[in-house]
């Protein structure tokens, strides 16, 4: 039998995907709809105490792809968002919280929360959410657009010093499991992730999107999205971002070995998410891809998963959590093994390159599918 079920930190995942912190986490309603349809968890739209001064604009999102998806439509496979945190009262998340955990017990229910740089207001959003019933925090450490001139979000998470600062205030209230989301727009994701889990939290999600701009319309010459004919710069999610995902996720599992993950970065299938996994995570989240093809989404993911483990023989996820990290080493030891093997390679000199045939010599250069 082919077992999905996962526990992290303590919390008991029914599988392990998780709706990404995002419009799909925006209200009771959308939350109920991802559990009835079959996601392991749920990470809500961040929220934070005052939510006066959030005011998000339209159009807010742009997106890049090509002809030939599914049934002639165009494929997506770049989107960026200008979007902001909730614009919801505080009263009203706890509400839903309070809801959502009523009508489903068993579910795993996390708060994305984000606060000012005021231990006070940390403390507070840690205690009045977790009365509510919630299973875990995710603190957003991470935005990379929107109230940077509050010193939130992503001007938190690229300085060290202060998330670890932070994610001690947290865990000085939190009597739950605590993740912090990082920021992939730093030279070294291991730096802050150290300071995170230096500070006590149990986990790190990675990772949030990257800032980005998405293009300029040729006609008008105004950047996108255009928004009374001026933009901002935004963030850059989908499945072009997952090799920079994997890399940091990868990044992260080898220096931290031990320490829970959250994956994030385009993941759109259950073969997505089995890279993820090899590579060190526990769970896995999916934003975009839910605002390209809905919470029905899950039950493919679900398939694919266990095909992928069916495949191979793996019974649990715990059985291939992390296995290809082993086959990561350094470029001098590639070669020493490829001289060891006596392997033939293409290519062996660059005066070996040719005008008339540059392209199909890279050709022979590519790997095309993992063995």
């Amino acid at each position: 039998m082919t077992d999905l079920s996962i526990e992290v930190d303590g919390l008991k995942f029914e599988n392990p995907f998780v709706i990404g912190s995002g419009p799909p986490g925006s209200n009771a309603q959308c939350i109920g709809r991802a559990f009835d349809d079959g996601w392991g968890g749920v990470v809500a739209k961040t929220l934070s105490l005052d939510s006066s001064k959030v005011v998000n604009v339209a159009p807010r999102y742009a997106r890049v792809g090509s002809a030939g998806g599914k049934g002639g439509k165009k494929e997506i496979y770049g989107f960026e968002n200008i979007e902001l945190i909730s614009d919801r009262p505080f009263k009203d998340w706890i509400d839903d919280f309070k809801r959502v955990k009523d009508k489903y017990p068993k579910k795993i229910l996390i708060a994305s929360i984000m606060e000012e740089y005021n231990r006070d207001a940390w403390h507070e959003i840690t205690e009045r959410c977790q009365e509510t019933g919630v299973d875990a925090f995710e603190l957003n450490l991470s935005c990379p657009h929107g109230l940077p001139e509050r010193k939130m979000g992503m001007a938190m998470g690229e300085n060290p010093e202060i998330v670890g600062e932070v994610c001690g205030w947290v865990m000085e209230k939190a009597k739950i499991p605590v993740w912090a989301k990082m920021t992939p727009n730093v030279g070294h994701i291991t730096d802050p992730a150290g300071a995170a889990f230096k500070a006590g939290v149990q986990g790190v999600a990675a990772i949030n999107t990257i800032l980005s701009v998405m293009g300029v319309d040729l006609d008008s010459l105004r950047p996108l999205p255009d928004v009374e004919g001026y933009t901002v710069p935004g963030g850059y999610s989908c499945k072009a971002v997952r090799p920079i995902a994997l890399r940091m996720c990868m990044e992260i599992s080898r220096k931290f070995p031990g320490k829970s993950l959250s994956g994030i970065g385009g993941i759109e299938t259950g073969e997505d998410a089995a890279q993820f996994i090899l590579l060190g995570a526990n769970t896995v989240q999916v934003c975009t891809g839910v605002m390209l093809y809905g919470y029905k989404m899950a039950k493919d993911l679900i398939a694919g998963l266990k095909a992928f483990m069916e495949k191979h023989k793996f019974t649990s996820i715990s059985q291939f959590r992390g296995h290809s990290l082993q086959y990561f080493t350094t470029h001098a030891d590639l070669v020493a093994r490829q001289k060891a093997a006596k392997a033939r390679k293409a290519l062996e000199k660059d005066t070996d390159w040719t005008g008339d045939k540059f392209v199909d010599q890279a050709e022979q250069l590519t790997t095309s599918k993992s063995r």
